[in-house]
Parts: structure tokens; sequence; C-alpha cells
């Protein structure tokens, strides 16, 4: 069987290595990606520490790239060998993105125009992804807050003069949001970030910026209604430390909601406050099996290719970590004490 180099997880609570593993047979409905970039994500640190969503050892994690198809599976229609893509992957060995050769979900998978830089397309699937679930998934334990998706009929625009908050604006996440919040006509967009990415976070959409260094998170609210009096019934938390949550959730009104990337504190996970507040908990993967289920992902993956051939949305910053397989402790390291501002961390396997 050929093989390809991957950075293996050995065991629960190991350390990561480089060493060879067998290059998979696509099944029924995947495709065999060649990765050519693959994200880092602060998940993958999680997995390694905690052992979450792993079910075998040696492990292979990683679960966004993008590359190039070198096989399909039965029952593949629209993606065919050769072409440009970018996904999403569940949790299984086979599926990981930080090796040579990768298995993905074919219903999850996203076209990219020859435009589009490898490097560049590595910024936006987990990005778009969670920016999507967050706003538009139907309420439920693992979806969104229900918005009408802009995609659909009336809904672009639909929410014109209507506030939304978005803290941590330079974040790859908190860049994709803002930019479908401008699609579905949210203003004013309000957002963080620090004085030197103030003109990245306009770029993006926002209309007004806060430098969370000049003005603290205690004093966000009142800034905020500076800017507007009406209620902001949306606010989507990309930094989600316990302070700025704490800081959305007094900012949010009634029947409003708060979208959380990391555990809640505040507001009752999946149940609407006695005010009618409700704390989302975002889980952006177009492959999770709620969101396969309901179609609900499929849809997500292939806007977003619209999006991109249309080129409506942009890509964030990115920053390429040298050293490839090798270099992906490196920057895990940097993400988990947050030496990272304003870019995606990004390697090349091969």
């Amino acid at each position: 069987m050929a093989q390809q180099l991957a950075l293996l997880l050995p065991e629960k609570h190991g350390e990561y290595t480089v060493g060879p593993r067998p290059i998979p047979t696509p099944g029924p409905g995947d495709v065999l990606i060649e990765v050519h970039a693959a994200g880092l994500n602060g998940i993958d640190n999680y997995i390694r520490l905690v052992g979450a969503f792993i079910d075998a050892y040696p492990a292979v994690t990683g679960h966004e790239g993008v590359g190039v198809v070198k096989a399909v599976g039965k029952d593949v229609r629209d993606i065919m060998e050769g072409d440009r893509v970018l996904f999403e992957c569940w949790f299984s060995a086979d599926r990981g993105t930080y090796q040579q050769y990768s298995l993905a979900d074919a219903r999850g998978v996203t076209k990219i125009p020859d435009s589009l830089s490898f490097d560049d397309a590595a910024t936006l699937p987990v990005s778009f992804a969670t920016a999507a679930v967050g706003l538009y998934a139907p309420k439920s334990k693992r979806g969104g807050a229900g918005l009408t998706p802009f995609w659909e009929d009336g809904g672009r625009g639909k929410y014109a003069s209507e506030p939304i908050v978005i803290l941590g604006g330079s974040s790859c996440v908190g860049q994709l949001t803002i930019q479908l919040a401008k699609l579905s006509g949210f203003n004013p967009i309000i957002s963080t970030c620090s004085t030197h990415n103030i003109d990245y976070v306009k770029q993006a959409g926002a209309t007004h910026v806060i430098d969370y260094k000049e003005t603290s998170y205690a004093d966000l609210p009142a800034a905020i209604a500076r800017i507007t009096s009406k209620p902001c019934r949306l606010v989507y938390d990309a930094i989600s430390t316990e302070e700025t949550q704490k800081t959305g959730w007094s900012i949010l009104a009634p029947n409003g909601s708060i979208c959380v990337l990391l555990p809640p504190h505040v507001g009752k996970y999946g149940e609407e406050a006695e005010d009618g507040k409700r704390t989302v908990y975002v889980f952006g993967n177009v492959n999770d099996p709620e969101h396969q289920n309901s179609g609900f992902g499929s849809v997500v993956a292939k806007t977003l290719e619209k999006l991109l051939a249309e080129g409506t949305i942009r890509p964030t910053r990115v920053e390429v970590v040298p050293g490839g397989l090798h270099g992906i402790q490196t920057g895990l390291e940097r993400l988990m004490t947050g030496k990272v501002s304003g870019a995606k961390l990004i390697v090349h396997p091969q």
C-alpha cells in the first residue's frame, strides 16, 4: 500500500511525531485530496491534551485544508479528479489534514477558482463555516442563531438597519462574520480589535471599530450606546473569554442571541433565559452529523463555492509556518499562548 507522511498522535496526551502511514482509499461519497495547505486551529491542542473527539490511536488531527482531488469514490457526482478544493474533515485518522493525503466527504467539499491561491483558500474552511453556522443554522443544542440566511430568497439585506456587535473582528472567524453580516444587511456593524488592526477590520465591512485597549470591555456597552440606540439582538463573540462573554451578554437585548466559540460562561447553553436571551455555542464544521443530516452543511459548502466564484468573500491574512508537518507543533504552541494576532497560521504538508 502506498505510503505518505503524517503528523501522528501516538496516544492520548502523547506528543506529536512525523511518521509514515498508508494513503487512504476513498469509499462511496468520499474524495481523496492531496493536501497543499492545512490550517492550524486551537482545537488540535484541546484534542491532544484532553483526548476529545478521538476514538483510536495513532491519530491524525487537523480538520481543514486545501488541495487537489486525486481520486473519487462511488456516487460522487460533482467533484472530479484534478479539481482544486477546500474542505473540512471529521475526526478520524484518514480524514485529518496534518498529512499529505486526506479523505473528505464530497458533500462538504468546496471547489475554488484558479484565481485563488491555496494559501489564501486555506484561511476559509473553518472560519467561513463557523461564521455561517453561528449566524444561520437553525436553533438547537448544536445549531446557531437561526437567522434567515442571506442565500435564501429575501435573505440578502433582510436585517438592514439592525445593529450587530462582533467581538474580535481581526480574528479569522471575526473577519468572516463581518463579511456575512454585511451580506445580511446589518447596520451598524460594530466590532472590536487592537489599534493596528482597525483598518483591517474596516476593510472586512465593519462600520464602527472600537479599540479594546482604549475602551475596556467594562466600558464597551456605553461606547456602543453612543453609536446606536437600537437594541442589539445579536452578538458574535469570536474571542469568547469569560470577560468578553459577560460583556457581550450585557450588550445583548432581550430575545437576542450571543454566539460563543469556547465553553459558555453566560446564559443557559441550548436554552433561552427568562428574558429570552440565548447562548449559542458554535461548532463550525459542515460535516457535523446534525448539519449533514439536515442538508445545512452541504448548502454552506456550496454557498461558499458560489461566493468565491463571484469574488464576494475575501480571505483573511495568512502566515505560512515553516517546516511543513514538522512545524505544526510550534504553530499550535503559538496559538495556545496567544501569540497570533490577525492572521491564519497554515502549513504545507507536501
